[in-house]
């Protein structure tokens, strides 16, 4: 129902959100550890920093561990991500930072609330609603919550609706990301930038989120791609069983 014609992206955001079905992840959230596994390319000045993320995260007291992979930083701010720079992390060194207990605190305080406005109001401040950056920072909320801890789908579907209440949000019609899969996009533009989400069709999960700056140094910003998310039983198992 959200692909129909003649919608409004609002409209088709509510729609999504009430129509999100389970991900297989959902069954699994007694399990001690949130897994996430992403690809970031990140704006450093006038580079671009190339990561391959795993964190877990023992949901208990916020220990944990993070396995990070590095490439080279690009030169350039127009720099685009390729699918040949995913295939080179495979190879790429490997550093491990393990966190103590209190040090790998999720973005919000969890249980996350399923109600929008409250959810809207941990992640942007409502006094700064006139602001020409509020949908920018509602927009970037809502991914940090997906970079740093699980949603679940009735989480998933506030944070949905967290979106469909930002008045500049625009449908791009179905896009497909750099690791090849297929959902709904969104753009956002406010504060000099635009902000792009691609978003599961069925289970209302970001897929991924690329933001371009404009102005002075326009050029790619940020790049996130979201692989994997769920969770393990282990510091160091991840969904595809692998350790």
């Amino acid at each position: 129902m959200a692909t129909a014609p003649g919608l409004t992206p609002q409209q088709r955001l509510r729609l999504l959100a009430d129509a999100i079905t389970a991900a297989p992840a959902d069954r699994t959230v007694d399990l001690p550890y949130t897994y996430v596994h992403i690809q970031s390319w990140t704006r450093a000045t006038n580079v671009i920093t190339r990561s391959d993320l795993q964190r877990w995260r023992r949901d208990a007291d916020d220990s944990g561990r993070e396995v990070t992979r590095r490439l080279p930083d690009v030169r350039g701010l127009p720099h685009r991500p390729t699918p040949d720079e995913r295939r080179q992390f495979a190879t790429a060194s490997t550093k491990t930072t393990r966190y103590a207990s209190g040090d790998l605190a999720p973005y919000l305080p969890e249980p996350l609330t399923t109600d929008i406005a409250e959810l809207a109001g941990a992640l942007a401040p409502r006094e700064l609603a006139g602001e020409p950056a509020y949908p920018r920072m509602l927009v970037q909320g809502v991914i940090d919550i997906a970079t740093s801890q699980y949603l679940n789908q009735e989480q998933r579907a506030a944070a949905l609706g967290v979106l469909a209440d930002v008045p500049a949000i625009a449908y791009q019609g179905e896009q497909t990301d750099l690791a090849g899969r297929t959902g709904l996009g969104f753009t956002v533009k406010a504060d000099n930038s635009q902000t792009q989400l691609i978003v599961h069709p069925s289970t209302g999960e970001i897929l991924s989120a690329q933001e371009n700056a404009h102005g002075a140094k326009p050029g790619l910003f940020s790049y996130v791609l979201f692989l994997e998310r769920g969770h393990t039983s282990t510091e160091t198992g991840t969904l595809g069983g692998r350790t």
